[in-house]
């Protein structure tokens, strides 16, 4: 699975995954096929865009091929997480949501 299937996955997240969720993640992908996406939940639904659209809650930082894998349930979130493959600032709470999103 490529970065923009990943992408695709987590616009296209059920309403019932994304909940109550009310906020703005930013993803930060480094490296081939990276860049900047702004991720907005709210009452169900949710936008992506291409760059840093609206400030975020949460900033999460991984490598665009790390990103993808965990997308495709090749990476578990919380052990590349435990590996300093992932940085997250902010509210590190909606990290947790946000993998439930990607399942």
């Amino acid at each position: 699975m490529d970065v923009q299937k990943a992408l695709q996955k987590l616009a296209g997240a059920d309403s019932a995954k994304i909940g109550d969720i009310d906020a703005v993640i930013l993803l930060d992908l480094s490296g081939e096929g990276g860049g900047k996406w702004t991720l907005k939940l709210s009452n169900g639904t949710v936008t992506l865009d291409e760059g840093e659209t609206a400030p975020p809650n949460m900033t999460l930082s991984v490598s665009a091929s790390d990103f993808a894998a965990m997308a495709q349930g090749e990476l578990n979130p919380m052990a590349a997480f435990m590996q300093g493959k992932i940085k997250i600032s902010g509210d590190v709470s909606l990290a947790m949501r946000l993998q439930s999103l990607l399942a």
